[in-house]
């Protein structure tokens, strides 16, 4: 199995600061920090480094060629990832001394995407292939759509939720994957509910799709069809949450394409952002296939 990751490529600039900044106030940083982010680039990274054979599409300017140049470095295929005349997708993160962030985007690239470069790239993969998608760039639907015309069985993040979710063709995706908020959401719940019970509505609102809810401390949760499993999480002391989301969905995806069974994918996806999360950043922190799988 091929996995065609079409998502967002970012440009962090993480600002450490005492506080996050207040209208109108002027505030000196501790610390700056330029690093590789997005949640597409993120979610590639570690399906590359769980052993997955996986191709990036996106799109960057000049100032993302060593982005590009990173996902090479861990095994990521960046054929489709076209080059523009723009800027590539920024964040501007506030990181305050409790570890609370406040982040601006700007899509760049990732908004600059164009329709016919979808097609292209959907050429090169058939039946049976994966397309891995997230809510951070444009034609979004027209991906969906068009994937599920060439027989790929289809992975939808929908991290980071909006309104836009509820207009995307959600009854063509096979994996949908949650974390507990997004998934209330979804569900009309409130955020305070058992998880099981957003597991259960989920569970009937989309009967074709295998759903996937993390929940933090609390593990995580899936249910298809009469299937219900949890897997509790792998505690480790944490250092920095960033990326763990991306990197449960990776190794999810890569175990499940090794052969193993859906239990022992999730508990590997587990184990894997277990250990993430005790390391610093995103990528960097996403351990290898041989820290896991054992």
């Amino acid at each position: 199995m091929k996995f065609l990751n079409y998502g967002s490529i970012n440009i962090d600039l993480i600002f450490s600061v005492d506080h996050v900044v207040k209208p109108g106030e002027t505030l000196s940083s501790t610390n700056l920090v330029k690093s590789a982010g997005g949640k597409g680039a993120n979610q590639s990274a570690a399906l590359a480094k769980a052993g997955a054979q996986v191709f990036h599409g996106g799109k960057v300017g000049s100032d993302g060629q060593f982005l590009v140049e990173l996902l090479k470095s861990y095994g990521v295929d960046t054929s489709f990832v076209r080059h523009y005349e723009g800027s590539t997708g920024q964040a501007l993160i506030q990181l305050d001394k409790n570890r609370q962030n406040a982040i601006v985007l700007f899509g760049g690239g990732n908004h600059a995407i164009e329709q016919k470069e979808i097609d292209e790239t959907l050429t090169h993969f058939e039946a049976g292939d994966c397309l891995v998608l997230q809510n951070e760039i444009v034609h979004t639907s027209y991906l969906i759509e068009k994937a599920k015309q060439r027989g790929m069985t289809i992975c939808l993040n929908t991290a980071p939720f909006d309104e836009k979710i509820a207009q995307l063709p959600l009854q063509l995706v096979d994996i949908l994957v949650l974390n507990e908020i997004e998934g209330a959401s979804l569900a009309g719940l409130e955020i305070d509910v058992p998880y099981v019970q957003t597991l259960e509505i989920l569970v009937r609102k989309f009967p074709k799709a295998e759903i996937v809810l993390t929940a933090g401390k609390a593990g995580a949760y899936y249910g298809f069809k009469d299937i219900r499993l949890h897997a509790p999480i792998y505690d480790q002391p944490v250092v920095d949450t960033t990326g763990a989301g991306d990197t449960f969905i990776g190794y999810f995806l890569a175990a499940r394409s090794k052969g193993y069974g859906t239990e022992k994918a999730l508990n590997f996806s587990c184990k894997a952002s277990g250990l993430a999360v005790s390391k610093s950043g995103a990528m960097a922190s996403i351990p290898f296939a041989s820290e896991v799988f054992c």
